[in-house]
Formats: C-alpha cells, sequence, structure tokens
C-alpha cells in the first residue's frame, strides 16, 4: 500500500524557465483523463506550470491563462484543457456553464483554482502546489491522490 511519502514529492525551481521545464517533464507521462489541480496564489506561476506542460504536450500555440473565458482547448501528443476558474463562485457554475465534459477523458485536464469545485473533483488527480510570488524561488509540492498518479512524482 502506498504512503503519504510515496505519494508526495518537493521540487525548488529558481526561476520561471525551471517552473517549465518541470511542467514539460511531467507531460512526458500524461495519459488520457488525468485531471491535474494547480494551486497557488496570484502570481506564483500557474499560467508558467500551464505553458510549460504545454510544451512537454507539444502544443504549439500560444497558451495563455483564462481567466475571462475559463476554458482554453489546445491540441498536442494529447489535448489539453486548461481551466481557470477564478472568477467562478462554486462547483454549479462550472457544471452549469459546461466546463466539465466527456471529451476530456480524451486528453489532460490542468485546473486552476480548483478549489471551486468542491466536492465534484475526481478522487484521483494530481495536485501541483506552487509556494512563492514574485522573483522568489518556488517550491512545489507534486502530491498523487492515488498511486496511478505516481509517475509523475517519478518523472520530477
Amino acid at each position: 500500500m502506498a504512503t503519504t511519502a510515496d505519494l508526495e514529492r518537493r521540487i525548488v525551481t529558481t526561476d520561471p524557465a525551471a517552473t517549465r521545464d518541470l511542467a514539460a517533464r511531467l507531460a512526458a507521462v500524461a495519459r488520457p483523463g488525468d485531471v491535474i489541480l494547480l494551486v497557488g496564489d496570484l502570481g506564483a506561476g500557474k499560467t508558467v506550470f500551464a505553458k510549460g506542460f504545454g510544451a512537454g504536450l507539444g502544443v504549439v500555440g500560444t497558451i495563455n491563462s483564462p481567466s475571462f473565458i475559463l476554458m482554453a482547448e489546445y491540441e498536442g501528443r494529447l489535448p489539453l484543457f486548461h481551466l481557470d476558474l477564478y472568477r467562478l463562485a462554486d462547483a454549479a457554475e462550472a457544471l452549469a456553464g459546461g466546463l466539465l465534459d466527456e471529451r476530456q477523458g480524451e486528453g489532460v485536464t490542468l485546473i486552476e483554482w480548483a478549489d471551486r469545485l468542491g466536492g465534484v473533483l475526481p478522487r484521483a488527480r494530481l495536485e501541483v502546489i506552487i509556494d512563492g510570488t514574485g522573483d522568489a524561488p518556488r517550491t512545489i509540492t507534486l502530491r498523487a491522490t492515488s498511486a496511478s498518479y505516481r509517475r509523475y512524482l517519478e518523472a520530477a
């Protein structure tokens, strides 16, 4: 049985390029249906992480924070669905807006401000918790909530 220590890893990145590189390495092990939560304060680097993850999937378009459109879709080795729920109050708004649907089972879903989903979050997921803002290094905690996501910790 997996222990908490087996399902969590901490990495320190010293600049945005290191955060992007980490995310690209993680994307190499992504599978259809994976859900990744990006957790951190404003300015922590969630979108920087998303850009690196997209690059690792072979996305050629520019990845921006989808704050005003709520979800952006990109084509790569796997489809990438990038959600930013900052402007939503709760899961009901996300569900009513059609932000979660069966198409996401074909690709990887990155969710910023996922706390807005509450109990609607899938049990199996990777949580990427980014601590730090500004020019300071980032401490990034990767937490797999099931053994099936351990491959991300190994890829880091």
